[in-house]
């Protein structure tokens, strides 16, 4: 996979590293000369250059990109970029960052932005999956279909401690997508059975969340 970067900061240069121990291509978009430290992701493409400027995101060949992660510390950076690859480029994936809160409700399918991430809401959500057992967290949005990835660490006293997932109906709009147990991911099957403390990782749209949380957190009756 062909990932674009632009933004070479702490957060972009992070986001460099894990994607290419993971085995992808990256191209990082930095307009700052200060800012080109090479030497921090020496496995990565680096281009000096506006990522708002058509000029550089044709240098960049945007149009080969499977993804474009728009990082800077500029929301308006961030949305122009986003929109070009999207509307100019026909990038499938488009990720952006959010700075500020207030801006927020602007990261969306309008401005080419399939999935938005607001470091305030990401830590506030961390904080609530760190200390809620048998409570719905949403952890992040995906704009592109109004989904939901959700978290629910099951309480021992949850009506489906012990029953395995073939046997569980679980609402239209909805799907499991891993368990982490002592450690482990666990890729979920049918004949697996869920226990107590299990965290749960589902998908979710938000029509269905409420139905959802009254399935998982439903106590087991005595």
């Amino acid at each position: 996979m062909r990932v674009a970067i632009a933004g070479a900061g702490n957060v972009g240069r992070s986001i460099a590293a894990e994607l290419l121990d993971n085995g992808h291509s990256v191209l990082l978009i930095e307009r700052e000369q200060r800012s080109m430290k090479v030497a921090s992701v020496p496995s990565a493409e680096w281009l000096l250059g506006d990522a708002c400027e058509i000029d550089t995101l044709v240098q960049a060949r945007l149009q080969e990109c499977d993804v474009v992660v728009a990082a800077t510390g500029d929301d308006k950076v961030n949305l122009v970029l986003s929109l070009l690859a999207k509307t100019e480029f026909g990038v499938d994936r488009v990720v952006a960052r959010v700075n500020h809160p207030k801006n927020e409700w602007l990261f969306n399918e309008s401005w080419g932005v399939d999935v938005s991430v607001s470091s305030p809401r990401l830590l506030a959500a961390v904080v609530e999956e760190a200390v809620s057992v048998g409570d719905l967290v949403r952890l992040l949005t995906f704009r592109q279909g109004q989904a939901n990835l959700v978290e629910l660490t099951l309480a021992p006293d949850a009506d489906l401690v012990g029953k395995t997932l073939g046997s569980i109906t679980w609402p239209t709009d909805s799907a499991l997508v891993a368990i982490l147990r002592a450690g482990r991911v666990i890729t979920p099957s049918p004949d697996g059975a869920l226990e107590a403390g299990d965290e749960l990782l589902l998908v979710a749209t938000s029509e269905v969340e409420a139905e959802l949380d009254l399935l998982l957190t439903k106590a087991a009756l005595d």
